[in-house]
């Protein structure tokens, strides 16, 4: 066989094998379904691994020399790799050459001697094969290296306890405490004198224990554990030094409480009273409300209601004159302040604080600045109308407010308003309506002329009802809600149809409107629900005429299929195929793509529920395609210009136009140059 002619990999002029077939295959693997099945597969053995058998001494010392070797050879690649060197001694542990096992950690601590979880698993490895001597002297190292690592000094402390040796136990916790550790620590030694009995060391412990951590919670602990043992005395000489230590400038209230809660379970009544009023005096508001409530169960159970009331409502007079003295401008103080004085139920007091709040007057003429002290006045006037029942002082009340503000600049409807409302309370409405004309005249407001209106509604004085709607239209024409309501009083309450509907055209003839959709829709459904259809209908074009929009177009259509006809309903349908073909006209000539795409959803609709497959076919053709298309972004600038996608609607006789404008246009470029070449001839013949 010519060598030329082999196909394999082995021979001198190897070729590759021809495919002949090139299609593609019927299955297409993608690189992820390889991936996943080598993912898969990883784990499942191709082939069952020889398991090696130790038949004599010489075999299993090749064994442990090769293994050695390995252990050896990735230290020396990373020494810095501890993990490595642990399983280096734990495989030594587990062949019991122990001696080797502690040479490996004592060569991976002189690499590594701050890595915590180096001397625990040597120190367990020792514990374990109870080389105690051992653990002690590394446990010894690593609390000497490591002082401030808590979890070598509790591993320490647990040794020594369990061989039952607590002399060295306690040795190791004193040499701990000199490192002035964490409340843990000591509160870990306090209970291991407490397992041994030990409470005059245990106290000696807590002695200094607050003193290098002076806490309140752990000043209580120590009160806690003397009055567990019923030295009371010792406990109240704890209190009292934790009291003196942190002073009034960091006494706390979880301090005070506990002190209050000792003494009252010691019958000491007078005692924990003089304490909660310590605290109350010397803590703020913000950091006394735990103590206030304790004091308050305390009166409750042991005491009367009136001394703590004055004890705590003297101490917020005092609180609440500070900050109005370095704040006098801060409305809520004043209002806390009256709210106190009113539960106190003193009137010469809730009135004196009221007086001084409405005496700070705001700064400037800005309406920002009256909002929060007007309601100084709206309160005081309330005070003396429920609680004071003092009708004279509440009308003097309202017409200082009312004097006092600039109504020139800006005014308060609801101060107008509520007083009135007081007026009518007491009878007076003639007084009511003078103060409404009033406030109508000096600074008109739409809250002023709904609440006017509201009140002769109510009082059913129809006629000055249209009257105040006829001074309100007449101050904001351009208030379309108030026209409605103003037809709606008409139609519904006096069922007046023709000045209903005198209104409503009044109000679509005024040149600005603040929402006409609301106002011609109310004026539509007036006349459908009247079941005038044919004013409804040219309510429609006249609407037609001012906005094509086309929404208008659809309702239009929608209510030619709502009315009722003698023949039935195909004419109805007929002029709504009518409507929505001149509205999608009208949209075409104004190109408005998205308006025309809205429109032909509807007439969707309405053929599939109304027309034939001709008609349905007709709207289908006119449906656009969505097409993405890139344009330049509005923040884009010169030297950073950014491309945004967005879709775009192509309509299918759009094209057709654009590609016969396209034919007519090449059409005279062929014209204009056919007569050019002809002029060119002729110059030079």
């Amino acid at each position: 066989m010519d060598p030329k002619e082999t196909t394999s990999g082995f021979g001198k002029n190897p070729r590759p094998p021809k495919v002949k077939n090139k299609s593609a295959a019927p299955v297409q693997i993608t690189a992820e379904q390889i991936l996943r099945e080598a993912h898969d597969r990883r784990l499942e053995p191709t082939h069952n691994i020889p398991q090696q058998k130790i038949a004599d001494l010489e075999e299993l010392s090749e064994f442990r020399q090769r293994k050695r070797k390995e252990f050896e050879d990735n230290i020396r690649k990373n020494r810095l790799n501890i993990s490595n060197w642990i399983k280096y001694a734990n495989w030594e542990e587990s062949q019991m050459e122990f001696q080797r096992a502690r040479s490996v950690f004592e060569r991976a601590l002189d690499v590594e001697w701050r890595n915590n979880a180096l001397w625990l698993r040597y120190i367990d490895m020792e514990l374990k094969n109870k080389s105690v001597n051992h653990a002690r002297n590394l446990l010894d190292r690593a609390t000497t290296l490591l002082p401030r690592v808590d979890q070598f000094w509790y591993k320490y402390t647990y040794m020594e306890e369990t061989l039952g040796d607590v002399p060295k136990a306690r040795n190791v916790f004193e040499r701990w405490m000199k490192w002035e550790p964490t409340e843990n620590a000591w509160m870990a030694y306090i209970k291991m004198e407490l397992r041994y009995n030990e409470k005059q060391r245990a106290r000696a412990i807590y002695e200094r224990f607050v003193s290098i951590h002076p806490e309140p919670a752990n000043w209580i602990k120590w009160a806690k554990f003397e009055e567990e043992h019923n030295n009371l005395n010792k406990c109240r000489e704890i209190y009292t030094a934790g009291l003196e230590y942190l002073g009034e400038e960091k006494i706390d209230q979880k301090l005070l409480v506990a002190f209050a809660k000792f003494e009252i379970k010691a019958k000491e009544f007078e005692r924990a009273r003089v304490i909660f009023k310590y605290g109350l005096d010397r803590l703020p508001k913000s950091k006394s409300q735990s103590l206030y409530n304790q004091y308050t169960n305390f009166e409750k159970q042991y005491g009367d209601k009136a001394g703590i009331e004055d004890v705590v409502i003297g101490k917020r007079r005092v609180q609440y004159e500070q900050e109005i003295e370095e704040s006098p401008k801060n409305y809520d103080i004043w209002f806390d302040y009256a709210k106190l004085e009113e539960s106190a139920g003193d009137p010469t007091r809730v009135r004196e604080v009221y007086e001084r709040a409405i005496a700070q007057v705001p700064p400037a003429e800005e309406k920002r600045f009256w909002r929060r002290y007007i309601y100084l006045w709206i309160n005081y006037a309330l005070y003396e109308e429920l609680e004071s029942q003092d009708t004279e002082r509440t009308r003097q009340i309202y017409e200082q407010c009312i004097q006092l503000i600039p109504h020139k600049k800006f005014t308060f409807a609801k101060i107008w308003l509520m007083y009135a409302q007081f007026e009518i309370r007491q009878m007076q409405v003639g007084q009511a309506r003078k103060l409404l004309g009033k406030a109508i005249g000096m600074c008109p407001k739409n809250k002023l002329f709904k609440g006017y209106i509201d009140l002769e509604f109510q009082l059913r004085e129809f006629d000055r009802c249209r009257t105040i709607y006829t001074k309100y239209l007449e101050y904001d024409p351009s208030n379309c809600s108030a026209w409605i309501q103003f037809a709606e009083l008409e139609k519904n309450v006096l069922d007046e149809v023709e000045r209903c509907r005198a209104i409503f055209e009044l109000a679509v003839s005024q040149e600005n409107l603040n929402m006409p959709e609301l106002l011609w829709k109310a004026y539509i459904d007036f006349e459908i629900g009247e079941e005038e259809y044919d004013k409804t209908r040219d309510l429609y074009y006249r609407l037609l005429e001012r906005t094509e929009h086309v929404k208008v177009y659809i309702s239009f259509a929608q209510f030619e299929l709502s009315i009722p006809y003698e023949g039935g309903n195909e004419q109805g349908v007929i002029r709504a195929r009518k409507i929505f073909e001149g509205a999608y006209n009208k949209m075409k000539e104004k190109e408005l793509k998205e308006e025309r795409v809205l429109l032909l959803e509807a007439w969707k609709d309405f053929e599939e529920n109304y027309g034939d497959d001709t008609t349905r076919e007709i709207v289908k053709n006119k449906m656009p395609k969505v097409v993405k298309k890139r344009r330049r972004a509005a923040d884009s600038t010169e030297d950073n210009i950014i491309w945004e996608e967005y879709f775009d609607y192509i309509f299918a006789d759009d094209e057709v136009q654009n590609r016969s404008l396209k034919f007519l246009q090449m059409a005279q470029a062929w014209q204009k140059k056919k007569e050019q070449g002809g002029q060119e001839n002729s110059n030079e013949a």
